[in-house]
């Protein structure tokens, strides 16, 4: 598995595959594609093979520098249970 910081050019596979992740559930709008555009540097894609199979959208707090906000996380529904979540979020 290989961690990175997102890029712009995630966000459609990300799109396209977040509401399967969440069981159908629609999520998409809860994603804009500014996140993968505006914070880079605070957001991580998980692959295996080349393809996408987590991701985490996050930024630094403006107000409280020391503090960041988790804006989403996503893991494919095969690589749950196995760290994923645990390494996004270190």
């Amino acid at each position: 598995m290989i961690l990175r910081h997102v890029r712009e050019f995630d966000y459609v596979p990300v799109i396209s595959m977040i509401d399967d992740w969440r069981g159908g559930r629609h999520m998409a709008d809860m994603l804009p594609k500014l996140f993968f555009q505006h914070f880079q540097d605070t957001s991580f894609v998980a692959e295996r093979d080349d393809q996408i199979i987590g991701f985490l959208i996050g930024f630094v707090s403006q107000t409280y520098p020391n503090q960041a906000y988790i804006h989403f996380i996503g893991v494919h529904s095969e690589y749950r249970k196995v760290g994923i979540e645990k390494r996004l979020y270190e």
